[in-house]
């Protein structure tokens, strides 16, 4: 059993919620899966816009999808898995092995937001690494990633 309480995040927020009701910029556990062995997979939202309202284009989507998956995999090697774009456009779905602690995941999610800020390069963006490498932008990653460390303060204002 795992303790979402005791990693800091608000066990009213777990799992899927009433959409129309989402804030965003938000950070929010959307799962906690132990496995037979003690090991616990934790599913994290990164929400970045507001559902319905605000949709991230595919160049934004792609690049800052990048960013992520270079970030998380520099800072949490030991425990990342993944990063999924969420197919509404609204935001992204992390991934982790045995790090659930909200402090680290918020922590960690405003290392890479800072570092993108000062990139000069999209990680990944060729054509040995890319499926579609010419579909990026600098700049417009870097505009996501100043609109959303703006809102950090709200990033636990889930409803």
């Amino acid at each position: 059993m795992v303790d979402i309480q005791a990693l800091g995040w608000a066990v009213e927020t777990v799992g899927e919620l009433d959409h129309q009701t989402l804030k965003a910029p938000h950070v929010k556990l959307r799962s906690a899966t132990a496995g037979a062995k003690g090991d616990v997979v934790y599913c994290v939202d990164l929400r970045i816009n507001y559902p319905n309202t605000e949709f991230l284009s595919s160049t934004e989507m792609h690049s800052f999808e990048h960013f992520l998956l270079a970030g998380f995999q520099k800072y949490l090697p030991e425990n990342f898995l993944s990063i999924g774009l969420m197919g509404c456009q609204t935001g992204f779905y992390l991934v982790l092995l045995n790090e659930g602690n909200a402090a680290v995941i918020r922590e960690t999610y405003a290392k890479i937001l800072n570092d993108i800020l000062k990139a000069t390069a999209v990680p990944y963006a060729n054509i040995q690494q890319c499926g579609n490498y010419k579909n990026h932008s600098v700049s417009m990653a870097q505009a996501v990633a100043q609109r959303v460390l703006a809102a950090q303060a709200d990033w636990t204002k889930i409803v």
